[in-house]
């Protein structure tokens, strides 16, 4: 039965949660700047750079700066990307900031070691650093300080700052890892040999061969205005010692001499790449993404196909609109993982058909109205684009992989309630692995929206550069039959979750939102997006919202067993206040219904009042994100 035929199968439920006026947090107001990511310090850190004439841009690079300082589940040797709308030009600018596979890194030389995935920690999971020279580039570019003053909060910190509870606590959990790494250990663990030996929450961290590496960069910089040349190639000089000079050889050498396979070759001849962003309009607004090497389509793919639908008239967390929202979504997620990779490579993901309103209208009619499709697949995008779909065949196999994941067959052994319980919150982990995010506006009209990540904790880091190995190996595959755009090759990107966001109105800023959660990311983004366009919340009502999160999607993260990463058809989590009636609707359409008391992200966004000419800050309540505006 069709989706055509919703209206005659389900009557309109009484909304989830119907969105009340007052919010946990406040929103946030400003007139000249907003500054918000995912620390408090962080956060003060941009706001210092506004306090000094900096632009967004130039704010937002020392938000980067400061919370790779602060390990906010990213550090230096991470990935970088961004949405940059450009007041002067009226255009959105993509900085595509994400490492490459090394040398080496080929799927017969993981699959000689044993892996189904390429690891989830380690320097085997190490890609090239991008956070580094991404913040160079956006600095040299569209900044409009120099690297020394934009570096100056983080370099501060690593001089020493209080530690959060969140961090340290990580480093005691995460410890046993830790100490398989000699440059981790001596960083992470202040107190060795005691019961708790991470920083205690409060505790003066210091960072001195960070320190030392960032004061090289800035070093490099100075020495080069003083030789003569300009602003930018004074940044660019910084970006040439980290990447070709003697931190690069620190960098190699520490990698190296752990196991992982980065070269000099692999970081010199890496280099930021400023791209087209892809985008889609709803209902009169331009929403923008990064390219297919991001998840970022798959939002615009639910936005062509939910413009189908009105979704006012369902109501906001009704039974119909839950219902509407997770098989899009599903639709959606079942192309990226299959479709979605490096486009720089061969074969060449069909995005142009994936973005096609009439491909979206063909599956929409795909969907059911009465039931959860527990077997949706990959569509086939090729005829929009005038072309045959060569993946046909490989599409028929990969439907066999789901079999690994059956259910109990009678005799087998069920696990224990308890061990059902840690795998449970243990995939929930992956599926929501944090990172953070930057969101950074100004009075010119200059808008930043970066989502940086790897390096997390346990990170590996790389000698005596204070740096942290990025882990975004983890999610190329290995396997032509899963994804053939994602399949791990020297110099390519991996296929991430990261997702920063811009939309614009009558060709002007309207929203700038990112969020972290991995595979969860265009999840609570899309439903943000239609909390304020189809439901007129605030942007902080709209940040605070009880969302609804699939999990009929490939894991991205962790996990090296197939069954591990394999879609949950039907698994759906909910906000704890859902009502009974909605509850018990969606289990008789097959859900499968997990419960958390917040569901929203933590999102990050800035909503642009263009009634009184100011600017609105929202910052969920979900986690330690923060945001100051003046």
């Amino acid at each position: 039965m069709k989706l055509t035929c919703f209206i005659l199968l389900l009557l309109v439920a009484p909304a989830t949660l119907l969105h009340a006026q007052q919010t946990q947090k406040p929103p946030l107001h400003g007139k000249h700047w907003m500054a918000i990511t995912g620390k408090p310090l962080a956060a003060t850190a941009g706001a210092a750079i506004f306090q000094q004439g900096g632009n967004a841009v130039d704010a937002a690079c020392a938000m980067l700066a400061a919370t790779c300082t602060m390990w906010d589940v990213l550090s230096w040797g991470g990935e970088t990307q961004a949405l940059i709308y450009h007041p002067k030009t009226g255009k959105v600018i993509a900085i595509n900031a994400l490492g490459v596979a090394p040398t080496g890194a080929t799927p017969a030389f993981y699959k000689a070691k044993g892996y189904n995935f390429p690891p989830e920690y380690g320097p085997l999971a190490a890609v090239t650093p991008g956070t580094p020279g991404g913040l160079c580039y956006m600095l040299a570019q569209y900044g409009t300080m120099s690297l020394q003053q934009v570096l100056a909060p983080a370099i501060e910190m690593a001089k020493g700052y209080p530690m959060e509870a969140q961090t340290a606590n990580s480093i005691e959990r995460d410890k046993a890892l830790i100490k398989q790494w000699p440059y981790s250990k001596a960083v992470f663990l202040t107190h060795p040999g005691e019961k708790r030996e991470a920083p205690e929450a409060g505790e003066i961290f210091v960072q001195r061969d960070l320190l030392a590496t960032l004061g090289k960069m800035v070093e490099a910089e100075q020495q080069a205005l003083k030789s003569g040349k300009n602003r930018k190639q004074a940044i660019m000089a910084a970006y040439d010692r980290f990447y070709k000079g003697d931190i690069a050889r620190e960098f190699v050498r520490g990698c190296r001499e752990q196991g992982g396979l980065i070269t000099m070759e692999d970081l010199a001849r890496w280099k930021p790449v400023e791209e087209e962003p892809l985008h889609v309009n709803y209902k009169g607004i331009d929403v923008y993404k990064l390219q297919e090497w991001t998840q970022g389509p798959a939002l615009l793919q639910s936005l062509n196909m939910l413009e189908n639908f009105d979704l006012k008239a369902m109501g906001y967390n009704s039974t119909r609109y839950i219902h509407t929202l997770y098989q899009v979504m599903n639709m959606a997620f079942a192309d990226r993982d299959f479709y979605y990779g490096d486009p720089s490579f061969s074969p060449k993901p069909p995005i142009k058909g994936l973005l096609s309103k009439a491909y979206a209208k063909q599956r929409v009619q795909q969907m059911l109205a009465d039931r959860n499709d527990a077997d949706v697949q990959p569509g086939d995008p090729y005829p929009f684009e005038g072309k045959m779909n060569p993946f046909l065949s490989l599409l028929k196999e990969r439907m066999k992989l789901s079999d690994t994941a059956a259910p109990a067959k009678p005799g087998q052994v069920v696990p224990k309630h308890d061990v059902v319980a840690a795998a449970e919150a243990e995939y929930q982990s992956r599926l929501w692995r944090g990172t953070t995010t930057v969101e950074a506006a100004d009075a010119e009209g200059w808008v930043v929206s970066i989502t940086p990540s790897g390096g997390w904790m346990p990170a590996c880091i790389a000698g005596r550069t204070g740096v942290g190995m990025s882990q975004r190996a983890q999610s190329f595959v290995l396997d032509a039959v899963i994804n053939p755009f994602n399949v791990i090759a020297p110099g390519k990107r991996p296929r991430v979750t990261l997702t920063p966001s811009l939309a614009l109105k009558d060709g002007r800023p309207y929203l700038a939102f990112g969020v972290q959660g991995g595979d969860t990311q265009d999840q609570n983004l899309l439903q943000f997006f239609l909390n304020m366009v189809e439901f007129d919340m605030t942007v902080q009502q709209a940040t605070e919202a009880a969302n609804i999160n699939s999990e009929q999607l490939w894991l991205s993260l962790g996990g090296d067993s197939l069954k591990a990463r394999l879609p949950r058809p039907g698994h759906l989590l909910l906000q704890a206040g859902t009502s009974a009636q909605t509850r018990t609707e969606l289990e008789r359409m097959g859900y499968k219904l997990n419960f958390r008391q917040r569901t929203s992200g933590p999102i990050n966004a800035i909503y642009f009042d263009r009634k009184h000419g100011s600017l609105w800050g929202g910052s969920s309540n979900h986690g330690e994100d923060y945001g100051i505006g003046w």
